[in-house]
């Protein structure tokens, strides 16, 4: 049997395909979801995973949460601390004071390209850590202390 006809293989062509679309497309940030790899191109869930496993042991692609896959490129820094330390980071970085109107849910969405659900996860360990107030329906979340910072005085 020739490699055509054969399954044998079939997650290499995929990944061959998508490593062209990054590489022709500067601006792809993300890569097709696995139902659009299954979609597309006929092929089971577990052909797309293996595409993503290729593609992530050559260095082009990493896991992000929520089950989506990142394009990774050379000289392109994304920050890899988890989301919590870096909305409790939005209180400093922004200037905000203790009262103040920390950002919706939907604008940290937007801000993060997170969905929401994750997004809400991570402000309740920071409600629960006594960083932000509670958020009620029409009841905005603010800032209830600053985040400890942790860093020795010579860093």
């Amino acid at each position: 049997m020739n490699q055509d006809a054969s399954p044998r293989g079939t997650f290499l062509k995929i990944a061959d395909v998508v490593r062209a679309q990054i590489l022709a497309d500067a601006e792809m940030l993300e890569l097709p979801s696995a139902a659009d790899l299954m979609r597309d191109h006929g092929v089971s869930r577990g052909v797309a995973l293996r595409v993503f496993a290729v593609l992530r042991k050559e260095g082009v692609a990493e896991p992000v949460p929520g089950g989506r896959w990142r394009v990774v490129r050379a000289g392109v820094d994304v920050d890899r601390r988890p989301l919590v330390e870096r909305l409790a980071d939005i209180i400093t970085d922004d200037g905000l004071a203790v009262g103040a109107r920390f950002p919706s849910t939907t604008e940290l969405s937007t801000r993060f390209g997170i969905s929401r659900p994750t997004v809400s996860k991570a402000l309740d360990k920071l409600e629960a850590a006594g960083l932000l107030s509670e958020a009620r329906q029409g009841r905005q979340r603010t800032v209830r202390a600053l985040p400890k910072r942790t860093e020795s005085p010579g860093s």
